[in-house]
């Protein structure tokens, strides 16, 4: 049986804080920046993340559940878009290390697995593209991540 993030992935479940994914989408650039634990929700793994002990872990379950649901597909496809244009908006992240760094590495791995390599790819290049429009100072490590996630 696949567990609460496909619950919360469809619109009919909460995250560990209660929110529903249409409380997580709406959050503003400053809240998104600011909150910590959304990511784990919004783009779960099947490790556990060691920067939030509680966050969920996917299972194959889950994997293939989201993977089939269309209201979990299109959360994902709109949670892409508002990410990206997070980093579009903001540019505290364009410097050698952030902690964006790691949910950028995050996003594109969970994309991989829970919608495809055109969707990872295709978030993954415009993250790089905008890195290289930008001049931005972003490590080499961390390209790196991105181009091997």
């Amino acid at each position: 049986m696949a567990g609460p993030i496909v619950a919360f992935l469809e619109g009919e479940g909460v995250d560990g804080r209660g929110r529903t994914i249409f409380d997580v989408l709406g959050m503003d650039d400053a809240g998104l920046e600011l909150t910590h634990d959304f990511i784990q929700w919004l783009f779960p793994l099947p490790e556990p993340s060691s920067a939030v002990p509680d966050a969920p872990v996917l299972t194959a379950a889950d994997v293939e559940a989201i993977r089939n649901s269309i209201p979990a597909q299109c959360v994902l496809a709109a949670a892409t878009d508002r990410m990206e244009a997070f980093y579009r908006a903001t540019h505290a992240w364009l410097q050698a290390h952030d902690h964006n760094h790691l949910r950028i590495t995050r996003i594109i791995r969970s994309l991989r697995l829970l919608r495809g390599d055109g969707e990872a790819d295709a978030f993954r290049d415009a993250i790089l593209s905008f890195v290289e429009a930008t001049r931005a100072p972003v490590s080499v490590r961390s390209r790196g991540y991105w181009a091997t996630a």
